[in-house]
């Protein structure tokens, strides 16, 4: 008789701890569940950018060999003289104004104002105390603009002769520098800027203006006739692929806690360790 009323209050006590830690355990599993989600949603952007990165390489390399095999040529040929009026290649399409208004946003894809937007850019982040990531930035325009002049140095490909070229032009072909540059520069310090950024409506504005902007400074490369299509392409892969890269280095770095944080990341960080900024 004594052994069964021992082998109950094991059992009854067994039953009463489990009753009282199991909420315990709810309870930890509930707060690590938000930094499970985070991490995994953070594994997949890096994937889906690593993949994107990948496909604008492949796209270029593949304009470059089609480029050199000449391939593009019917391509090129056919959207630089369905930009002019039939009959008349001196003369673009459209109104007086849309000329006008090409020159003036292609000017956005020069050396001047990408270089002016690049330093204010690194300005705007030392004033918010970001030092590191404004030195990041610095490091990605600058170096974005090395690997553009290499690209058309070993390329070599001279400027279009199939229309008048509409605005002064004296350096190579290939890749658009302009769309290249821009795209280096713009798309790079709108993921840079929106990792800094908490909200993914803000991250998406900021980068969505960037993305509207180089697409046009390209198109007004091509309209003004001093640049195949095939030369812009080939800018926009450069460029997006660079910018795709400083992405991934800027999320490493901010995962590893090495630049600083995005503004108002505050709900994993209550949940774990502090975060360096």
């Amino acid at each position: 008789m004594g052994e069964i009323v021992h082998a109950a209050s094991l059992a009854s006590a067994r039953h009463s701890a489990k009753r009282e830690t199991s909420p315990a355990i709810v309870h930890c599993g509930i707060m690590h569940l938000p930094r499970v989600l985070t991490f995994l949603r953070r594994e997949q952007r890096l994937l889906a950018l690593f993949l994107g990165g990948a496909a604008l390489g492949f796209a270029f390399w593949k304009l470059a060999s089609e480029m050199a095999e000449g391939d593009t040529e019917a391509f090129d040929r056919a959207i630089l003289t369905g930009l002019r009026v039939p009959g008349d290649l001196a003369t673009p399409i459209g109104p007086e104004w849309l000329h006008t208004a090409m020159v003036d946003i292609t000017a956005l894809g020069g050396v001047t104002v990408l270089t002016l937007v690049s330093v204010l850019a690194v300005a705007f982040l030392l004033l918010l105390g970001r030092y590191r990531q404004a030195l990041l930035t610095a490091v990605a325009t600058g170096g974005g603009s090395i690997v553009g002049k290499l690209l058309k140095s070993l390329f070599a490909r001279e400027r279009p002769e199939i229309v008048p070229h509409l605005v002064e032009v004296t350096s190579l072909s290939f890749p658009s520098g302009h769309s290249m540059n821009s795209a280096i520069v713009y798309l790079t310090i709108a993921v840079l800027l929106a990792r800094g950024l908490a909200e993914s409506r803000l991250r998406a504005f900021v980068i969505g203006i960037a993305v509207l902007l180089v697409l046009t400074i390209g198109f007004s490369r091509v309209y003004l006739g001093v640049h195949f299509p095939s030369d812009v392409l080939a800018g926009w892969s450069v460029g997006a692929a660079w910018a795709l890269l400083m992405g991934l280095i800027a999320s490493a770095l901010q995962r590893d806690h090495q630049i600083e944080q995005p503004e108002g990341d505050n709900v994993i960080r209550e949940q774990g360790a502090p975060l360096k900024r």
